[in-house]
């Protein structure tokens, strides 16, 4: 269901993650549920889904974890999701199987229209930064026509330390602002050395914002507590302020 737009506008936000599979999908939740709950009205938008058809799954779990229904994103779901593919697979090949082409242009029409009648949007990528959307322009591209700031969602892993700071890398080289990077423990029984290090070692190499880390839990709606302290200082940042 459309909302109304208040006077509070704030920042839109792309989030991205370091690779696939590492909690893009519940961490775009848990802010959209947090948003919600601080009286802004917010949407989430997944411009590329694959490996579904129907109602994009990302996008309900998104409306899941903020204890919504389907039925509330009547008339709107062809802008939250404007490309969805059988396939599981990169967007340009789940495209290419279907004998389609993403065009960007139809993305960013349908983010401007969300954002015209939201305080803001919160579009979750597809695997990591620097996915193809088609044989010409990555996914990232649309966020660095839109001028989006991005949320980066790094696995709190070995190995995350290099994927965390090429995915920054290729941010920046875009004139992307960072918002911030989220940690997130998905593995059970990682090494709590290293958990404990990696954010630390992030933020002393690259001086971004370490929004916080997210343990390790089974259902994404037991975090809602741990991620208050994180949208505190997301809000923060949407709104233009230093945290």
């Amino acid at each position: 269901m459309q909302s109304q737009k208040s006077q509070n506008r704030l920042n839109s936000l792309f989030i991205t993650g370091t690779d696939t599979e590492i909690g893009k999908t519940v961490v775009t939740g848990l802010l959209f549920d947090y948003l919600r709950k601080a009286g802004y009205s917010v949407i989430t938008q997944k411009w590329i889904q694959t490996g579904s058809v129907g109602f994009p799954l990302d996008v309900a779990d998104h409306l899941k974890i903020a204890g919504m229904s389907k039925s509330e994103t009547e008339g709107e779901l062809d802008d939250i999701c404007p490309f969805q593919f059988s396939l599981p697979a990169s967007p340009h090949l789940a495209a290419a199987r279907e004998n389609t082409t993403i065009n960007p242009d139809k993305i960013v029409k349908s983010f401007n229209k969300l954002s015209d009648n939201y305080d803001c949007v919160l579009a979750e990528g597809i695997g990591g930064a620097l996915v193809p959307m088609n044989e010409k322009r990555l996914v990232i591209d649309i966020a660095e026509t839109l001028h989006l700031p991005v949320l980066i969602v790094a696995l709190n892993k070995l190995g995350a330390l290099n994927h965390t700071l090429l995915t920054i890398e290729a941010i920046r080289r875009r004139n992307l602002p960072v918002a911030g990077v989220i940690f997130n423990n998905i593995i059970p029984d990682t090494n709590p050395v290293i958990i404990e290090d990696n954010p630390e070692i992030i933020r002393r190499f690259t001086g971004e914002n370490i929004l916080g880390t997210l343990p390790y839990k089974e259902k994404p709606e037991e975090l809602k507590n741990e991620f208050i302290d994180i949208g505190d200082n997301l809000l923060k940042i949407l709104k233009g302020e230093a945290i």
